[in-house]
């Protein structure tokens, strides 16, 4: 590679992480999304452990039934969000539903703010549109919220939703419930990734890695780190080509960074990627479902 494309993808690579830094700073501004863990999620401490056990229970049960995921989050505040734009962040982060199914719904709650929204994955929009959603919020979530209460709320929410949802055509449920098999994708396909950025330039690695890795995660920290790693992996591979007499012990400590990067990139990757999978295995995850922004918010 001549000078001048070798300095075009340095200018190239150097541009893409200073964007990602600029982007990492005006985002931390933004209310956090929680990670993902099990069907109800409240930050806040509002509901109980046993109300939180029944809700779980409900929407595992719709889920054996019928393949569909809901959600319930409950955040103090979506901070400069308003509501919609959370809830869609938090759906995209968490992908519920079943991929190409899109049978997902998530149920948000800002409690400080006073603000609520029902987030109707694509596949559920003729179950549950936006004048049903916006009927469960006025007519069985919020009259209780205003009373203070927010798990008799919730609980009318969860269950007028489940119902709309019994009565759709859904595809089956996969036997033994949903399995979520896209979660080591990432993981995998960063392995030759890895091993590729030390045949490329510094520049161009680290933008290949971080672009590929914000894209396949939606996340500006997660595609500034590979970027950094990318970069440094490159460095390294250059000095290896170049070592001569020290390359066969260089080579020792390159298996090392290999194995780091594929044990832990792949499988935080993989992991946050995923999500877990359903009953697929251990803990919740969603299935790789989407949202087109359907659904109805509401406050009180």
């Amino acid at each position: 590679m001549n000078s001048a494309m070798a300095g075009f993808f340095r200018n190239l690579g150097l541009a893409f992480l200073l964007s990602l830094a600029a982007a990492s700073i005006a985002g931390a501004a933004q209310a956090p999304v929680p990670e993902l863990k099990s069907r109800v999620t409240d930050t806040t401490g509002t509901l109980d452990s046993n109300t939180q056990s029944h809700l779980s229970q409900v929407l595992a049960d719709l889920e054996k039934r019928k393949g569909a995921q809901i959600a319930v989050l409950v955040v103090a505040t979506t901070g400069e969000d308003t509501i919609e734009s959370y809830a869609r962040r938090a759906f995209d982060q968490w992908r519920l539903g079943r991929k190409k199914v899109d049978d997902g719904i998530l149920f948000v709650v800002a409690k400080d703010d006073r603000h609520l929204r029902i987030e109707v994955g694509y596949g559920l929009e003729g179950a549950v549109p936006d004048l049903l959603a916006g009927r469960i919020i006025r007519e069985q979530v919020t009259p209780r919220f205003k009373q203070g209460d927010y798990a008799g709320g919730i609980a009318a929410g969860v269950e007028s939703l489940a119902k709309l949802v019994d009565g759709e055509p859904l595809p089956p449920p996969a036997a033994g419930g949903q399995a979520n098999t896209d979660g080591d994708a990432p993981g995998i396909m960063l392995l030759p990734l890895a091993v590729m950025t030390f045949f490329m330039p510094a520049a161009f690695a680290a933008f290949a890695a971080g672009i590929f890795v914000f894209f396949m995660s939606g996340s500006i920290g997660f595609g500034i780190l590979a970027a950094l790693a990318a970069f440094l992996l490159s460095s390294i591979g250059r000095k290896f080509g170049a070592g001569g007499a020290r390359s066969a012990a260089r080579a020792s400590r390159r298996g090392g960074v290999i194995g780091g990067l594929g044990g832990g990139l792949g499988g935080g990757f993989g992991g946050g990627f995923g999500g877990g999978g359903g009953f697929g295995g251990g803990g919740f995850g969603g299935g790789g479902g989407g949202s087109g922004g359907g659904g109805a918010s509401g406050s009180w």
